[in-house]
């Protein structure tokens, strides 16, 4: 059963984790829309690169996308919340506690797309971020998409208490 608690812990503080990234994003709106806009305009990449015509100057664009990535760190928050509350409602019975996982993994994979599609890869290698010294996220984004899939593969494992 530890390992089963262990499970919930982890799927609540990813949730934990993305309900606070999106409260400072919301409470401190301007900090982090500077990052996105600078990311979506490509002004901090290096002058003169060949891919500068994928740069979005619309500020209307840089609201809609960072609205976005409110709403997508939102439902990563809520989605691991109850995927968690559905595992700990399950706790005490390995095959119940094996069927309850599905919405906690798909919080996960929201969480994955968000940070590894949408920063690691639209925004590093589409927007070119990781050719700017100002707003560069992946390293941070790296790390949460690490402690995600680890969770991720964690909590797949299917929970028997022959193996306890």
């Amino acid at each position: 059963m530890y390992t089963r608690l262990s499970k919930v812990i982890l799927i609540w503080s990813i949730s934990f984790f993305a309900a606070l990234v999106a409260f400072n994003n919301v409470t401190d709106y301007d900090s982090n829309f500077f990052f996105v806009s600078h990311v979506l305009t490509m002004d901090t990449t290096f002058p003169g690169n060949k891919g500068l015509w994928r740069a979005i100057d619309s500020q209307l664009i840089h609201h809609v996308a960072y609205i976005f990535i409110i709403a997508v760190e939102i439902l990563i928050a809520g989605l691991c919340w109850l995927g968690g509350w559905h595992l700990y409602r399950n706790i005490e019975d390995p095959v119940s506690f094996n069927q309850a996982k599905g919405t906690a993994i798909l919080g996960l994979t929201v969480g994955f797309l968000l940070w590894f599609t949408g920063f690691m890869t639209i925004g590093g290698e589409w927007f070119l971020m990781w050719q700017s010294e100002v707003a560069n996220g992946q390293q941070a984004a790296f790390r949460f998409v690490m402690v995600i899939v680890v969770t991720l593969i964690y909590l797949v494992q299917i929970d028997d208490e022959r193996h306890a």
